[in-house]
This record gives structure tokens, C-alpha cells and sequence, in this order.
């Protein structure tokens, strides 16, 4: 299957509480997707020569702690962004949990 920006805000809006997924918009929620692809690209975890193929749990903790790092980082520098703190690691969760269900 191939990602699918919608579908990934749709799935990531599910699996937050109902009471937070109603106060985010579809936009906002790509602007975390935009955020960890971002990531993504600028540490070369999308070129498949330097991805990492070690499945050591620490080295996968430690990538997780840069990543939600990275994304609190640019949400608190965008002073438009509504995400609170408190959902960066649900929606991080989310979004990598849809991409794990296209393997």
C-alpha cells in the first residue's frame, strides 16, 4: 500500500480521544505528518543506503526521542499550532503505527 495523507489523518485522528481529535483539523494534524517526514528526509532515514537496518531496541528508543524532540521543537516555534505537548507522543504513535500498517 502507499501513504496516503488523508488516510493517515484519519487514522490519527481515531486513535486520539475523541474529545482532542475534535479540536484538531485535518491540517494542522498534516502539519505534524509534514513535521516527521521532514525528519525523516533531513536525518536520511528515507535513503535506503543509510536507513537503519539494526533493530536494536535502544537504537529505535533512542530515533523515537530525537523524532518527538525534533517535532515538539518546530510545533513550539510555529505560533499558529494548536497541538498541545500532551499529544505530540499520541500523534507520533499514530503516525507511525499507519505507516507500520502499509508494510
Amino acid at each position: 500500500m502507499e501513504y496516503n495523507e488523508k488516510e493517515a489523518i484519519r487514522f490519527i485522528l481515531s486513535k486520539l480521544p475523541q474529545e482532542r481529535a475534535q479540536a484538531y483539523s485535518d491540517d494542522e494534524i498534516l502539519n505534524v505528518i509534514d513535521i516527521i517526514w521532514d525528519y525523516y528526509e533531513e536525518s536520511g532515514m528515507l535513503d535506503p543506503a543509510s536507513a537503519m537496518t539494526d533493530d536494536n531496541d535502544d537504537a529505535e528508543e533512542r530515533e523515537l526521542q530525537q523524532l518527538t524532540a525534533h517535532v515538539r521543537k518546530m510545533l513550539a516555534k510555529d505560533k499558529d499550532s494548536t497541538i498541545l505537548a500532551d499529544d505530540v507522543d499520541a500523534i507520533i504513535s499514530a503516525e507511525i503505527e499507519y505507516e507500520n500498517s502499509l508494510l
